[in-house]
């Protein structure tokens, strides 16, 4: 800070000491020391303060950032699930123009057996929004319990 060698030092010492004289100069050299210290805390707790908010820019910043990318990927996320939405629907017409086909009379055009059955598969794999597919059979498992009078006459009787 200041460029004060050991030299320069003594030269303040010896002067204070003939000019406040030796019965004065240790209150005066305490003083000094206690001011000095307050000095110093409050250079320090001025940096603390410059320091907390240049942090506190930075996490503003940082913030600011996130809400970005948030909203990008909300923006993001939305335009896909229309995609999606777009797509289904048009699954479920091109599905439901399949079961009008099936419906058409007898005496119109029909399609060939091979080509009829794919249509049906397909209408049953992926059934129109608001339709139920159609129903399956369904595995037995045998996960159902038994009634109690079942258990009871199995164990044996001692």
């Amino acid at each position: 800070m200041f460029d004060i060698g050991f030299s320069e030092l003594l030269i303040v010492a010896l002067v204070a000491l003939i000019v406040i004289g030796p019965e004065r100069l240790p209150r005066v050299a305490r003083t000094l020391g206690a001011l000095l210290g307050r000095a110093q805390r409050y250079v320090n707790d001025v940096k603390s303060d410059i320091q907390r908010e240049v942090d506190l820019d930075e996490l503003k910043d940082l913030k600011s950032t996130f809400q970005d990318a948030a909203k990008s990927v909300e923006q993001t996320v939305t335009r896909i699930g229309q995609d999606f939405q777009a797509t289904g629907e048009s699954l479920n017409q091109s599905l439901s123009g399949v079961a009008q086909a099936e419906a058409e009379p007898a005496g119109q055009v029909q399609a060939e057996p091979g080509e009829q059955a794919k249509a049906e598969a397909a209408a049953e794999k992926h059934p129109a929004v608001g339709e139920s597919p159609a129903a399956t059979p369904q595995m037995d498992l045998g996960l159902e319990r038994k009634p109690a009078a079942d258990a009871t006459a199995a164990a044996p009787k001692a």
